[in-house]
């Protein structure tokens, strides 16, 4: 089941990056008194990249280079994607993620018995610098951004796919930045690329909130991690 944005204007169940969990509500929620009108509020947001892009876009393109196996070919693929990091990062043998979706693509491809030509294998690699937005994710980045509210990523995928997906999208002015996770050649769930806070050094923790659940719950004060 796809993420769902409406919480960053409706019921955002927000986790703090300094490790606490708190809920932001952007309607006005009434104080511990009992006064209403008063909201809580962030300075900034960090997300996932997936909240934000519909991994399920390559699903159409894989269908039309695998006619009918379009659905389980991507399940696989994405689970070889993961799989694999994890296993890079337990054993510190980074490759970036581009290396790793072609890897994952190749188990893929010869696990379901396809037969894939270059062209047909860079065809589905480059699916993932056309990954489509969910339906309301402009209007929410509008919204925070009208807010004042500032916004970063922080993903696994490359800073090219990063940036190639935002300004497909048309949304790259909506971002402070697009951080990946290749600065620090680790991926996430490592703690290290956690600390945000090296994008957003005048944020106070308890003034930024997190829709990426790797994010959410680092703790500690190292910033030797530096994201910049």
């Amino acid at each position: 089941m796809r993420p769902d944005l409406r919480p960053l204007t409706v019921k955002t169940l927000a986790m703090v990056i300094c490790g606490t969990v708190a809920i932001a509500w952007t309607a006005a929620q009434p104080s511990p008194s009992g006064e209403r009108g008063v909201q809580r509020r962030y300075a900034a947001v960090a997300f996932d990249y997936f909240v934000l892009f519909n991994p399920d876009s390559i699903v159409s393109v894989v269908d039309q280079v695998v006619p009918g196996k379009g659905r389980e070919f991507t399940n696989l693929w994405r689970t070889r994607q993961f799989e694999y990091s994890w296993l890079r990062s337990i054993t510190s043998r980074y490759v970036d993620f581009s290396a790793i979706t072609e890897d994952a693509l190749l188990y893929t491809a010869s696990a379901m018995h396809v037969d894939l030509t270059a062209m047909q294998r860079q065809r589905l690699l480059h699916a993932y610098l056309h990954l489509t937005p969910w339906p309301d994710t402009s209007d929410a980045l509008r919204r925070l951004r009208e807010s004042d509210v500032r916004v970063i990523t922080i993903a696994n995928l490359t800073p090219t796919m990063l940036r190639a997906n935002a300004e497909r999208a048309g949304l790259t002015t909506f971002f402070e930045a697009l951080v990946s996770t290749d600065a620090n050649h680790i991926y996430k769930p490592d703690r290290r690329p956690r600390s945000v806070r090296a994008r957003l050094r005048d944020v106070r923790c308890d003034e930024a909130a997190a829709q990426s659940p790797e994010v959410a719950g680092a703790g500690g004060d190292d910033e030797s991690a530096s994201l910049n």
